[in-house]
């Protein structure tokens, strides 16, 4: 996709609803073959919450941080990605999660990939860096029940994207179909 960074052009400011309590930064890289990808995360089977999950980096807002912060903090945390590689572009709708009072801000980024990216092991057990145009293929996707709730659910190898994160991976989408 040529273009995505111009349609990207249209995404809003990064929102600071009230009740905010955690933000994901949703990087975005070319690879150098043409194709624009996203950076995921698969967060442990050990994990107290989100165990074994596809997910962004991100995390819960420390004091006096804003979301674009947090994001950048957690990103550095988790796949030590420096801030100094992320230009942001704008946010996305915030989402919740199964705690509808868990307000998430993703922050969408272009990231200079030309760094190398290091998986925290407490937090992050491996990076998936799926291509738009995977992401894109509808067929990839299904709508399931889960716990009366119906979600968005995509398979890699690596696991299965779904829940919150899923719902902002179709958000991001919508900017770019």
């Amino acid at each position: 996709m040529a273009d995505v960074w111009d349609r990207l052009a249209a995404l809003p400011p990064v929102p600071t609803p009230p009740g905010i309590r955690a933000a994901v930064l949703v990087p975005l890289f070319d690879d150098g073959a043409g194709d624009t990808r996203l950076v995921l995360t698969k967060r442990p089977d050990h994990m107290r919450t989100h165990a074994g999950d596809m997910v962004f980096p991100g995390g819960r807002l420390e004091a006096g941080e804003g979301p674009v912060e947090a994001a950048l903090r957690e990103s550095w945390e988790e796949i030590a990605l420096p801030p100094a590689a992320v230009e942001v572009l704008g946010g996305l709708a915030p989402v919740t999660t199964r705690d509808q009072h868990n307000v998430i801000v993703p922050v969408v980024a272009r990231i200079d990939r030309n760094v190398e990216l290091v998986p925290d092991d407490r937090e992050v057990e491996l990076i998936v860096e799926p291509t738009i145009d995977e992401l894109c293929d509808e067929e990839r996707w299904s709508l399931d029940d889960f716990v009366g709730h119906t979600l968005w659910f995509f398979e890699f190898p690596e696991g299965v994207l779904w829940g919150a994160t899923a719902f902002m991976v179709r958000d991001l989408l919508s900017y770019l179909r």
